[in-house]
């Protein structure tokens, strides 16, 4: 285990993952999930010996590396072999999920015992996460990345109200982090299904007419808040394309919207593109 900077990145993880996997993992000391997951690597790599390094990314002291990666949300961890990114993850998963994500590249030194994956804890519900962090608030108030926790959850629990409020509430340092801008994007586009036709209604109202570009604004927020976000992206990708100027070019303003509440990295890289190539 070792700490990464700017300094000695290509010689530490580019070159060195020539030998050994380097798994890199970007943190922050003020960020709650990064606490529960570090440990949890850093159990890994010394049950590895050797099969793997960790290298750990101060974003804080390292804002142009992080830059370079495109790191948008912490703790986000980057597997690197053969000099080259082959895998990666974001958010604090579970140990079970780390194991099998270690399996799929890393291989344990001959005559390593590696322990088979324990099954995960029972998740917490948002309703119990909400009492559980509000208790933990309430013992440590200085510790503003559990405000932000709490803000997660009571929007995960259908508590949108109190969630703003929570968000509203933050610190500078944590009003700007990726996950409360996230979690704001996902507040205002939820705002919008109140009062708004159901799915079948809308996809009718486009049959009647594919023009009907409130329809289609309408039916991406849906799609996206549902289970298919890459068709509510081409709804509004429509719209960019046929009418751009429409109710003050809200099919953009929707799309940056939407890529700051996405987690998937790959599809908000493929829809940026086609976004740009409409506007540019």
């Amino acid at each position: 285990m070792f700490d990464v900077d700017q300094d000695n990145f290509e010689t530490e993880v580019l070159q060195a993952s020539l030998k050994t996997p380097v798994l890199v993992d970007f943190w922050a000391t003020w960020c709650g999930p990064c606490k529960s997951l570090g440990p949890l690597l850093e159990k890994l790599a010394v049950e590895y010996n050797g099969a793997f390094r960790l290298g750990k990314v101060d974003v804080d002291k390292n804002q142009e590396l992080a830059g370079v990666f495109g790191i948008r949300s912490i703790p986000t961890v980057m597997l690197v072999k053969d000099g080259q990114i082959l895998d990666g993850f974001a958010g604090a998963l579970p140990e079970g999920q780390l194991r099998e994500f270690l399996s799929r590249h890393v291989q344990p030194l001959d005559g390593d015992e590696i322990e088979e994956p324990v099954a995960d804890a029972i998740a917490e519900s948002p309703e119990q996460a909400i009492n559980r962090l509000q208790q933990d608030i309430a013992a440590a108030p200085e510790r503003s990345e559990l405000k932000l926790d709490l803000a997660i959850a009571l929007a995960q629990a259908g508590h949108a109200s109190a969630a703003e409020a929570e968000l509203d509430g933050l610190p500078a340092n944590l009003a700007i982090d990726a996950r409360a801008v996230r979690l704001r994007s996902q507040l205002d586009l939820s705002r919008s299904l109140e009062g708004m036709p159901p799915l079948e209604v809308l996809q009718q109202r486009i049959h009647a007419n594919s023009q009907d570009w409130e329809a289609h604004d309408l039916l991406g927020v849906r799609l996206l808040l549902g289970d298919d976000p890459a068709a509510g992206l081409e709804h509004w990708l429509l719209i960019l394309e046929k009418a751009r100027d429409w109710n003050d070019g809200q099919a953009k303003k929707r799309l940056l919207a939407a890529f700051n509440t996405l987690d998937d990295a790959e599809l908000v890289g493929r829809y940026r593109r086609r976004m740009a190539s409409l506007l540019f």
